[in-house]
């Protein structure tokens, strides 16, 4: 498996079983209906930890645009791999929510609700207030790509060329992080930190024939990429000035 696919596919896995939580969640007439937040929190650090197991022996299991970027601004990823990896990313997150639509496509026809649809694809704000939205998404992407750091070992087995990034963690200490940023932290804007997975999905929700869907909201949708990548930004920054 080269790096390309081990994004590719890790990121695939995150969206669908993530965004699938989700799902299970809001749609009318699933067996999870209406399960609430600790349900969908879990299944998202589940799905870390099920992406992460896949790519991180080909890739370090980044499946993050915020974590490769924040790896980068580090010196501990090569900038020349930075797009290959975003690209696998955001088209493995497409992919995932293709899948997602795939699974639930009856439960879709039947949810009246447009935005709890819309919901299973990218994530929108509780309580609209873009500066408060951005920086909800700076701190949780920020916790998320710090800790990350000091999980991180670059040396394993006395290889130096062992892959750095999440999947040198392990998978079980990130899901524990992601799990604990959705609990804490994620109730403003429901967690994106990571821009893949909200603009892959989102872009998938505008092409897919869902039956009264909302509007895709462009408007809002810079946020959960922009927010993420400030956040990995700036602990790459404060971790390289206290390192």
């Amino acid at each position: 498996m080269t790096e390309f696919t081990a994004e590719f596919i890790g990121t695939m896995f995150l969206i669908l079983i993530g965004n699938g939580v989700v799902a299970n969640v809001v749609l009318k007439d699933t067996k999870g209906h209406n399960s609430g937040w600790i349900v969908i929190t879990t299944g998202w650090a589940l799905a870390v930890f099920t992406g992460v197991v896949i790519a991180a022996p080909y890739s370090g299991a980044h499946i993050n645009p915020a974590v490769t970027i924040g790896l980068a601004i580090a010196g501990k990823f090569s900038w020349n791999l930075v797009p290959l990896f975003i690209t696998a990313q955001l088209l493995g997150a497409m992919t995932g929510g293709f899948l997602v639509w795939g699974m639930y496509r009856n439960h879709y026809d039947k949810t009246e609700n447009p935005l709890a649809k819309r919901a299973t694809f990218c994530t929108h704000p509780a309580i609209r207030n873009i500066f408060s939205n951005v920086l909800s998404e700076v701190i949780g992407t920020f916790t998320l790509i710090f800790v990350i750091f000091y999980f991180t070992d670059p040396v394993i087995n006395g290889s130096t060329q062992a892959p750095i990034g999440m999947g040198s963690l392990g998978a079980i200490p990130v899901s524990f992080l992601v799990w604990a940023i959705g609990l804490s932290l994620g109730g403003t804007t429901g967690y994106a930190i990571n821009p893949a997975r909200d603009l892959g999905p989102r872009i998938i929700h505008a092409i897919l024939p869902i039956k009264e869907k909302a509007e895709n909201d462009w408007s809002y949708s810079w946020v959960p990429v922009i927010g993420p990548l400030i956040g990995a930004a700036l602990a790459a920054l404060l971790f390289m000035q206290l390192s």
